[in-house]
């Protein structure tokens, strides 16, 4: 089965830090998986970010911002491990919408 993925920012925080004001400290986020059937799973998530150590001029202003930009740095972080547990608990979501459990009696009763 074929999982197609969009990420969406769904929210963020900011604070100034060091010379960097309104700089992005959280972030919080969805990667949504749609299979060919067009049924959904959604992992909502939050990454915070420092914008310390980020040479002046690499530092985006607030203003300059876009939503890429920030899918950019957290998909630099939803890697590996972390990223297959997401696309795992997205899986999960969808076949439990295609063969969703069913409450039984039990059987001794």
């Amino acid at each position: 089965m074929g999982i197609t993925y969009t990420w969406k920012v769904t929210g963020i925080k900011t604070r100034t830090e060091g010379p960097n004001e309104k700089s992005v400290v959280q972030t919080y986020w969805s990667k949504i998986g749609t299979d060919e059937n067009g049924i959904t799973g959604v992992f909502n998530g939050a990454t915070p970010f420092t914008s310390i150590d980020v040479p002046k001029e690499d530092f985006i202003p607030f203003e300059n911002l876009s939503e890429e930009d920030i899918l950019t740095w957290i998909k630099a972080v939803v890697v590996a491990d972390f990223e297959e547990h997401v696309n795992m608990v997205i899986m999960n979501q969808i076949d439990e919408k295609i063969n969703p459990p069913v409450d039984a009696k039990l059987p001794w009763e």
